[in-house]
């Protein structure tokens, strides 16, 4: 079986857990997950089978989408309420107003420092592994992009402890434990994340994805996502059936093999491959050096 997975991760489960649950449930060995969701997270986990595993780098890179829950006046040891409370604050001053207005500043490009319990590796290790052992290094800042960040409610506020919903677009790579715990740094009350569920992770949105207990009880072929729509939004070039062999060996793909291309093609571009019978491979867009207004498209995964 080779496609995609919507799951519904429940709070309680790692990604790996969720993965070992389908292997288990549809007896298939080749499975893995697009971008890890913490334990206590739930949400939208994209689990690829079989010649599927061969587009996850694709699917990692997409935008996601998150509700997370800011409780403030809290500082733990992971930046969420499953660690240790570090250092407590009074946050009554704080102000729904104040709130809002700091959310400009954490909106666009920003810099985040990775928190420890995260599955970034240092030295072949992966952090939240070091951090389990008591250890901590030092990591290195790097950007990520908020796209939108969004206030939804907020309640207790003048209170020691109140407590805010947001909803946020992303890009890969962002933490938003971490983000939480700087806007509460940044208001000088100290934050964590109280809650955290992904609604989205590039085109597979929350409300279409299924449970667990779907994945055990229901024809998986109704559940099953191909490979071509967890695609679809790269552009497609159809090929030749003269230059599907080539294409399947991994050979460059040249203009005499094409039958259609799509409009806006631009060097660097991603594209899907496809041939009469289906999807052959996402191929790199170049230019042709014996003539730059004609293009050749490299195979980069093969997936037929």
């Amino acid at each position: 079986m080779n496609g995609i997975i919507n799951v519904l991760k429940p709070p309680g489960m790692t990604s790996h857990d969720v993965v070992n649950f389908i292997r288990r449930s549809i007896k298939i060995n080749k499975a893995g997950h697009a971008g890890t969701l913490d334990p206590g997270a739930a949400g939208v986990l994209v689990v690829c089978l079989g010649r599927a595993t061969r587009i996850v780098r694709f699917l990692i890179d997409d935008n996601k989408e998150y509700r997370a829950e800011i409780t403030f006046g809290v500082t733990t040891s992971t930046g969420d309420f499953f660690g240790e409370v570090i250092n407590e604050r009074d946050a009554s001053h704080l102000t729904e107003k104040a709130f809002r207005a700091s959310l400009p500043a954490f909106t666009g490009e920003i810099s985040q420092v990775p928190p420890m319990v995260s599955a970034l590796k240092w030295h072949g290790k992966k952090l939240y592994e070091l951090a389990r052992a008591g250890l901590s290094v030092e990591r290195q800042a790097r950007a990520v992009t908020i796209h939108s960040l969004e206030y939804i409610r907020g309640t207790g506020w003048g209170s020691p402890k109140p407590v805010a919903l947001l909803h946020l677009t992303c890009s890969k790579g962002t933490y938003v434990r971490s983000l939480c715990t700087d806007i509460g740094e940044y208001l000088g009350c100290g934050a964590c994340m109280s809650f955290l569920v992904r609604t989205r992770a590039g085109s597979f949105r929350i409300s279409d994805s299924c449970t667990l207990e779907d994945i055990r009880s229901k024809d998986i072929a109704n559940i099953v996502v191909s490979m071509e729509e967890a695609l679809s939004s790269l552009p497609p070039v159809r090929v030749k059936n003269g230059a599907v062999s080539a294409v399947r060996s991994g050979s460059n793909l040249y203009l005499p093999g094409v039958a259609e291309l799509p409009d806006g093609l631009a060097e660097g571009l991603l594209v899907r491959l496809h041939g009469p019978e289906g999807l052959l491979a996402v191929a790199n867009t170049s230019h042709d050096p014996e003539d730059t207004g004609r293009f050749i498209f490299k195979p980069v995964c093969v997936l037929s």
